[in-house]
């Protein structure tokens, strides 16, 4: 990940830098001419993978340079710098110089580097890892090399594990095809150029970042913004070629934003993807978000991968084999790991790889443990593929059985959480920061703490995986899951439902008292389904009054409390994650106002946005007069992959679209609002169908569907889902299923 300032530079700054496997190999990267910064004209992304940025100069030697008007001087008689930069693995840089002065230039370039080799998390802080840094310059026939060279080790011994832990990272940066040779000299790098009136100037610069033993050369090449052709982007290729394609004709209305969301989600998966994990062209994972979470996190990649099935399933297909080759094997209290529990992150850099941090593997998560069977129930619904799913069973069945066995320490039957690592997580919900679970007289909650959404994740786990056992002749587990789901879901409501509030508890604290305060958690018991049918109504009510519901979203903290603050990270921002099981949970039960409530919030604020993609969290301030759009959280990634697989649950809701593979079909049950009068998914796969639909508002205001194009075999059923717990008797599908496992 390369992160400059917006005029591509690299000067020290906290959070900026070129960051391979979490270290930062480059903290200073600038151009100068002449020993001043040239002044930027354009620079911009071309897509997510490149940059190109044009600087110019006002050229030296002429009668011009003596106005001193930084803008038409320089623009008049201008030597222009132009910058093209790829990255993939290393980095490629094109530096082109050209003079369009109407006389011959002479000038000196200079490129001012360093490299710190901090670990991501150090570049806002301390420093805490230390080691020994050496450089060698060597200069050839035709190209020139600096490599910079990283080593460092430490003994470490906490909590059962010792030993010593060493890293050798560098940067090698080869200068070649210059027709005037570099000196070096410390961190910068000058070459002194003459050139004519017209003439350009040319050097390629390679950035090969090298990571332990393994040396990561530039994927591309010179000019390289079209169709350059390497294997990340042969396997890119694969996911976006084969993805379900949105379109619409309406401009009026919020259909382009709707399309456009929908596309940039998959152009951020793809700029996301941790190729080094791939596990084929069909099967592959993706970081949570830039510039913070480049690393493997197992609730986000599970979240992502759920969500963006109806573009493809190849998230889902990579993600949980990755996972499960990363669950917990044995008792290792700095990791918080044990048998059967589901990784939380796993993370490359010095800090993590030095074990300053347990980050290299932690297991820090309630979530993802209940959250692997449902993703697991979902590739069987889209896919109905024995072969693929039952690799996953018993890493599913297992992480649910540390659910069971070690997530219940007071024995009350819920699942609660709190760290046995010194350097552990302290929240392990949902909402994972330190103070985000608080009381209503805003003290904070006492751990361990049962959350109301994580009840919720494993009521919908053991149900989903109780139906997916059964299909594949394990009937005495499946009855056994559905039974403990169905006791889970009627003591939760006795235990957490708040009568006077109208609303669930946030949690119960280690005394077993509800935690009273109003936050969106509530809506994830909506979501999976736990939550009794009989409070729903006035739960959604709740969570939409003024004091939840901002005018762009739900807020984390009801704006009411003593501990809200629009800025805090669980404690009064918006989320848009929460907003796409928020519609699926309103669609479950019938609720379609609330549904376009939320896709509308969702899609007006991806609107004021670039690209149209949703940010991971905007501040909680109200939609109105004195706030036109919402500010946006301070240290907000973009890309994330969440956010960016949001608009796919969105969409899903609004259409009432729900596959059910292993019967080869597709339940839908449109309802477009006003502002999404028409769209069409093209190529969506089921099972081995794909299928082409076409969505649309009638004059008299219903929605209807059209079949354009189907190739194989999948019966297209307009009902509402059998998942709902609106669909009458007949349309239970799912239900009568469910009975067969007892």
């Amino acid at each position: 990940m390369l992160a400059t300032d917006d005029n591509g530079v690299l000067a020290p700054q906290l959070d900026r830098g070129l960051f391979v496997h979490e270290t930062r190999l480059l903290s200073r990267y600038r151009y100068l001419i002449d020993g001043v910064e040239p002044q930027a004209v354009s620079a911009s992304n071309v897509d997510q993978r490149s940059w190109l940025g044009y600087f110019i100069v006002p050229a030296p030697g002429g009668e011009i340079e003596k106005e001193r008007d930084p803008i038409s001087g320089a623009a008049q008689e201008a030597v222009e710098l132009r910058l093209s930069r790829y990255l993939g693995d290393g980095m490629h840089e094109d530096v082109d110089l050209t003079n369009f002065a109407r006389w011959p230039v002479r000038l000196e370039l200079t490129l001012e580097l360093e490299s710190d080799f901090a670990d991501s998390s150090e570049t806002g802080g301390d420093r805490r890892q230390t080691g020994r840094k050496s450089s060698v310059w060597a200069a050839g026939d035709q190209t020139w090399e600096l490599t910079t060279t990283y080593e460092a080790r430490r003994r470490y011994a906490h909590q059962g594990e010792a030993g010593e832990a060493r890293i050798r990272r560098g940067l090698g940066i080869r200068f070649s095809n210059a027709t005037t040779p570099p000196r070096r000299k410390g961190g910068r790098i000058r070459f002194s150029i003459h050139l004519e009136p017209r003439e350009r100037w040319h050097c390629c610069v390679d950035l090969t970042p090298r990571i332990e033993d393994q040396a990561l050369p530039p994927m591309y090449g010179c000019r390289s913004f079209v169709a350059p052709d390497n294997e990340y982007e042969r396997r890119t290729a694969v996911f976006l070629d084969e993805a379900t394609r949105f379109s619409s004709g309406e401009s009026g209305t919020l259909a382009p934003v709707v399309v456009g969301a929908l596309d940039q989600g998959k152009r951020d998966l793809a700029a996301l993807r941790l190729f080094d994990l791939d596990v084929g062209d069909h099967a592959w994972t993706v970081a949570a978000g830039l510039p913070l979470y480049v690393a493997l996190f197992g609730r986000d990649t599970l979240t992502a991968a759920w969500e963006a099935a109806p573009v493809s399933t190849s998230l889902m297909r990579g993600t949980l084999p990755v996972l499960a080759a990363r669950q917990g094997r044995a008792r290792d209290d700095w990791r918080d790991e044990q048998p059967g529990r589901m990784l939380h992150e796993a993370h490359t850099g010095p800090l993590a790889a030095l074990n300053f941090t347990p980050q290299g593997r932690s297991y820090g998560s309630l979530t993802t443990s209940g959250f692997y069977p449902f993703v697991v129930a979902q590739l069987w619904h889209w896919t109905g593929d024995k072969a693929q799913v039952e690799p996953f069973l018993e890493p599913a069945i297992s992480a649910l059985k540390w659910l069971d066995d070690c997530s219940d320490r007071d024995g009350d039957g819920f699942f609660d959480y709190r760290t046995r690592s010194i350097m552990g997580t302290e929240n392990q919900g949902w909402k994972d920061s330190g103070d985000a679970l608080v009381h209503a007289d805003g003290s904070e909650a006492v751990k361990p703490i049962a959350t109301c959404e994580e009840q919720g994740v494993a009521y919908a786990a053991k149900l989903n995986l109780a139906e997916v056992l059964w299909w594949f002749g394990r009937r005495d587990e499946a009855k056994r899951l559905a039974d403990e789901a169905t006791e889970l879901k009627k003591r939760f409501n006795a235990a957490f439902w708040m009568e006077d509030e109208g609303s669930f508890a946030m949690a119960l604290d280690a005394d077993g008292r509800q935690v009273r305060s109003i936050g969106s958690n509530a809506l994830h018991c909506v979501a999976t389904g736990i939550a009794d049918t009989s409070l729903v109504t006035r739960t959604l009510d709740r969570l939409f009054a003024d004091d939840m519901f901002s005018g762009w979203g739900v807020r984390t903290l009801s704006s009411d409390h003593p501990s809200y603050n629009p800025y805090a990270y669980h404690r009064g921002t918006v989320w848009p994650v929460e907003h796409g099981p928020f519609a699926v949970g309103a669609y479950r039960y019938g609720c379609h106002n609330r549904v376009e409530q939320i896709c509308r919030a969702q899609f007006e604020t991806a609107a004021l946005f670039d690209h149209y993609r949703l940010p991971e969290c905007i501040c909680g301030h109200a939609r109105d007069a004195d706030h036109p759009f919402p500010a946006v959280y301070p240290a907000a990634n973009a890309p994330q992959a969440w956010s960016a697989t949001t608009p796919y649950t969105l969409l899903q809701a609004l259409l009432g679209l729900q596959p059910y593979a292993p019967l080869k079909m597709l339940f839908i049950d449109p309802q477009l609002p006003p502002w999404l009068p028409e769209i069409t998914l093209s190529r969506m796969r089921v099972a081995e169908a794909v299928v082409s639909l076409r969505f649309f508002r009638r004059p008299d205001g219903r929605s209807d569907y059209e079949v354009l194009d189907k190739q194989g075999s999948l019966h297209v059923v307009r009902q509402p889902s059998p998942w709902s717990l609106t669909a009458d008797f007949g349309e239970r599908a799912r239900d009568i299923l469910a009975g067969l496992t007892h």
